[in-house]
């Protein structure tokens, strides 16, 4: 695919690249993590301050009005230097769903000032991962809406103040009909946050909830195809992150190949190691196309753009384990010690292959779908 950002995006990932570089160095990756929390907190607010969280919300709610493009340039970023922070969840998920929302306005502007954090909960125990399998129930009574039942996987919830929730309002489990959208806070009576951190360094939570009073978000009962469209961009975001990151692990490994010498020679100038490296910028190349792909038909119908999606998460998934795979290996035993930055891009392309639906998720997803 021929495709060539405009100036504008261009300098927005120009300026991730000089962030990253300066703030997130492969060097200081361990230490970064292991500052905890509070340290996150300081380099999410200074991503405030350079305007990025504001870009995905639209402008009518506080925000700069940035379309998929601009998101892209901001993720390839994130993804080529491994930059952890919950940018999918908090500043593209989060505002598609509660965007023009009577509960979403004072919310919105404060994520995109970076004064709070909010993520998005759809997973449940027997749901696989089908949007529209929910067994989470809302009830409307005299004082409002009360909302019980859990969900197994948050992603980068651990540290949200604010969840959005799908909940079942009306009809059976598998019914696509009868789904609400509900805001719930942290700190709300019968709220459980269980937090885990995932192998590439995310943070992620269970939520459990026992009548927890909730706002509901738009139309109770049709809320399904606005998540799915939702979580559409979401992945578009996430396979942009994955073809930045393909884009990092080739580079660190053709420096690798250049410089590690065998037999008096850099082992790069082997002939099976330079097919494997050009099978791995191929690869890298096809999910770059792909992820172009998926992100240009974003604002298409329903369709062609869950089309585009899942054959785009496809892929790239795909690419991406390849790609990490191949540089851990040509790294050889070292390739997955702490220390050395592709073990961490091939741990974050496996988490990345997995949210949001796995491959086999998606192809099914595909084939589902009327051409």
């Amino acid at each position: 695919m021929d495709f060539v950002y405009s100036d504008e995006q261009q300098m927005l990932r120009d300026s991730v690249d000089r962030y990253g570089a300066e703030k997130w160095a492969a060097s200081d990756r361990l230490k970064i993590l292991a500052a905890g929390p509070e340290a996150a907190k300081r380099r999410w607010a200074e991503m405030a301050e350079l305007g990025w969280l504001m870009l995905p919300i639209a402008e009518a709610d506080g925000g700069l009005g940035g379309g998929p493009v601009e998101v892209m340039a901001v993720m390839e970023g994130i993804g080529r230097h491994l930059i952890t922070v919950p940018f999918t969840t908090s500043c593209v998920l989060v505002p598609a769903l509660i965007a023009g929302s009577d509960a979403g306005g004072e919310l919105l502007e404060r994520i995109g000032l970076g004064e709070t954090l909010a993520a998005a909960g759809f997973l449940e125990t027997d749901s696989g991962y089908d949007l529209h399998r929910v067994a989470t129930r809302a009830e409307q009574s005299a004082d409002g809406w009360r909302v019980s039942g859990a969900k197994v996987h948050v992603e980068d919830g651990a540290d949200a103040d604010w969840f959005v929730i799908s909940a079942r309002t009306a009809g059976g489990t598998d019914e696509r009909n009868g789904i609400g959208l509900f805001l719930i806070p942290r700190t709300g009576d019968g709220v459980t946050v269980e937090p885990f951190r995932a192998i590439d360094g995310h943070r992620h939570a269970r939520l459990k909830l026992n009548g927890v009073a909730a706002v509901p978000i738009g139309d109770t009962e049709g809320a399904l195809p606005g998540i799915e469209a939702a979580v559409d961009r979401a992945i578009a975001t996430q396979l942009a992150e994955a073809v930045g990151s393909m884009e990092a692990a080739s580079d660190a490994t053709l420096d690798y190949l250049r410089t590690r010498q065998q037999f008096g020679v850099p082992i790069g100038s082997f002939q099976a190691l330079q097919h494997r490296m050009v099978d791995m910028v191929v690869a890298g190349e096809e999910a770059r196309s792909m992820a172009y792909h998926a992100t240009l038909n974003l604002n298409r119908d329903a369709v062609e753009r869950a089309r585009a999606v899942s054959a785009g998460k496809v892929r790239v998934s795909e690419s991406g384990i390849y790609v990490g795979q191949q540089a851990v290996q040509l790294h050889g035993g070292v390739g997955i010690s702490e220390e050395l930055i592709v073990s961490h891009h091939l741990r974050r392309q496996m988490m990345l292959g997995l949210a949001f639906g796995p491959a086999e998720h998606h192809r099914s997803r595909f084939a589902l779908i009327p051409a």
